[in-house]
C-alpha cells in the first residue's frame, strides 16, 4: 500500500523497477520429467514466467528423445525413428485460465521474440514462452554455424510456428507467415536426426515423414481457426 511507503522512497518510486520472476528449463523438463511442476505453476494464477528451451530432444543427457521429440526423428530410445507426435504444450497452456503463452523462434524473427518476451512480463498472471532452440544433437547439416538459418526455414516451412495468446482479450496471434508446405521434405536432408531415418528404417521412412508433415499442416490449420474466430 502507498501510505505504507517512506515519504523519501515515494520520490523515487518511478525509478524503482518492479522484480520479475523467470523460471527457465528444457523441454526434457516442461515435456515430461518436470511437467507436473509446470501444471502446477501454470494454474497457481501467480504472477510468474516460464522460458522453455525447447530442442526437441533430452541435450544434457546424451539425446533421449522426449514428449517434444517429433514422429520420425533419429533419437536414443527411437533409433527408427520417433513413432509418436509431439505433444502440443501450447494447447495445453491456452486452456487454463489467465495463462499468456507463446511460441517463438529467435533466429527466424527477433521482433517476434521481444514482443513476446515484454507481453510475458506484462501479464498479470502465469506466463509460458516456448523457444524453439537449435541443438547439436539434431545434426543439422553443415554445422551450428547455421543454425540461424534453419531456424527461419523451419518457420517457413512450417515446421515451428509463431505464436502468442493473450487471455486477457482471448485473442490468439499467429505469427508465422502461410508456410511454404510444398518444400516441407527438404528437411530431411538438412538435418542427421531426419535424415539417418531413411537408412536405419527404410520401409517406415515415407510412413513417418508423412505424419510428420500432416501434424505440421493440421496444426497450422486449427491455430489459424482458433485466430480467426469471431
Amino acid at each position: 500500500m502507498n501510505e505504507d511507503i517512506p515519504e523519501e522512497i515515494k520520490k523515487l518510486i518511478d525509478y524503482i523497477p518492479s522484480r520479475s520472476t523467470w523460471i527457465i528449463g528444457g523441454d526434457g523438463w516442461a515435456y515430461d520429467i518436470g511437467y507436473g511442476g509446470l501444471d502446477h505453476v501454470l494454474h497457481s494464477n501467480e504472477n510468474v514466467n516460464i522460458l522453455v528451451l525447447d530442442t526437441e530432444v533430452y541435450s544434457n543427457t546424451g539425446g533421449q528423445k522426449s514428449k517434444s521429440t517429433r514422429t520420425g526423428s533419429i533419437a536414443e530410445f527411437a533409433s527408427s525413428g520417433k513413432l509418436e507426435s509431439k505433444k502440443d504444450l501450447f494447447k495445453i497452456a491456452m486452456s487454463i485460465p489467465n495463462v499468456y503463452v507463446a511460441s517463438i523462434s529467435m533466429g527466424a524473427n527477433m521482433q517476434q521474440t521481444i514482443k513476446a518476451f515484454k507481453e510475458a512480463k506484462e501479464h498479470n498472471g502465469p506466463s509460458l514462452i516456448i523457444a524453439y532452440c537449435p541443438c547439436i544433437e539434431q545434426g543439422i547439416v553443415g554445422g551450428m554455424t547455421g543454425q540461424i538459418e534453419e531456424q527461419k526455414f523451419l518457420s517457413e516451412i512450417g515446421y515451428n510456428l509463431l505464436m502468442r495468446y493473450n487471455p486477457e482479450e482471448d485473442k490468439l496471434t499467429v505469427d508465422s507467415k502461410e508456410p511454404e508446405f510444398e518444400i516441407f521434405d527438404s528437411l530431411f536432408s538438412k538435418e542427421m536426426r531426419y535424415k539417418n531415418l531413411e537408412t536405419k528404417n527404410e520401409e517406415e521412412y515415407q510412413k513417418l515423414y508423412d505424419e510428420n508433415m500432416n501434424y505440421a499442416k493440421r496444426r497450422y490449420e486449427y491455430y489459424k481457426k482458433l485466430e480467426n474466430k469471431e
